[in-house]
């Protein structure tokens, strides 16, 4: 593999073709609705009480795990998904500025302040009760969703998605990935373990997060063929041109 693999490309974005991007637009839409779905039906579930047994079965079965190693792991993923966050995304602004990514800095920022609205606005309307935390301080805000999954998830999966698309390495791009990846599923499984948020918590974050990403993905995507001029999917014009 040469260096030339590695290197970054002159534009902001390696252009993909438009198949590519009609495909992933309408991927993104389809788990935009399908999150939604999900996300209402676990919050209904958690407002009549419907997920205790779940959620105390998972809590336990992941508290029998537990060891001294184990939760200085899990406090550090923990760091990782609040404080070491914030740390990584203002050195990550700092980085696009530099390189003149105006682009993917507007994309992350947008992405943290509505992943910050998200979770003050759920958080509150649905005002539920931490459980008895195994391990560190009881935290003051409510517990659903988890906004450490909510915002891991929206910052290193967006974080992941801005690099991979400005790299031609294949291999450097699913690296990237699966560290996101395996990131974001610890920083979950932390806030679990510590007790300080129940298993439904956690994956609601992750549906808000898939949510709120899936749906700046379809309005980019509207917004660049609005720009260009082009017509929407399934428009008029399209049957037109394809001769329907």
């Amino acid at each position: 593999m040469t260096s030339d693999n590695y290197q970054l490309p002159e534009l902001e974005t390696v252009p993909k073709p438009a198949a590519v991007i009609e495909s992933v637009a309408l991927l993104s839409l389809g788990l935009a609705v399908l999150s939604l779905f999900l996300f209402a039906w676990i919050a209904e579930s958690v407002s009549h009480d419907q997920t205790r047994q779940f959620d105390m079965a998972v809590r336990q079965a992941v508290h029998q795990h537990s060891s001294p190693a184990m939760t200085k792991a899990m406090f550090a993923a923990s760091f990782i998904g609040g404080n070491g966050l914030v740390i990584a995304a203002v050195l990550a602004m700092i980085l696009f500025l530099s390189l003149r990514w105006r682009r993917a800095a507007l994309w992350l920022l947008t992405t943290i302040l509505g992943a910050l609205v998200l979770d003050l606005a759920l958080k509150y309307a649905f005002h539920r009760p931490r459980p008895t935390p195994f391990f560190g301080n009881l935290p003051r805000t409510p517990s659903f969703p988890s906004g450490h999954a909510l915002f891991s998830f929206c910052f290193y999966g967006v974080l992941a998605g801005l690099l991979a698309d400005r790299i031609r390495s294949l291999w450097l791009r699913i690296l990237i990935w699966a560290c996101a990846a395996i990131l974001v599923a610890a920083i979950g499984l932390s806030r679990i373990y510590l007790g300080v948020h129940y298993p439904s918590d956690v994956i609601a974050g992750y549906l808000t997060a898939t949510l709120w990403v899936s749906t700046m993905i379809v309005l980019d995507h509207v917004r660049a063929k609005r720009k260009l001029g082009l017509p929407r999917p399934g428009s008029d014009s399209d049957d037109e041109d394809s001769g329907k």
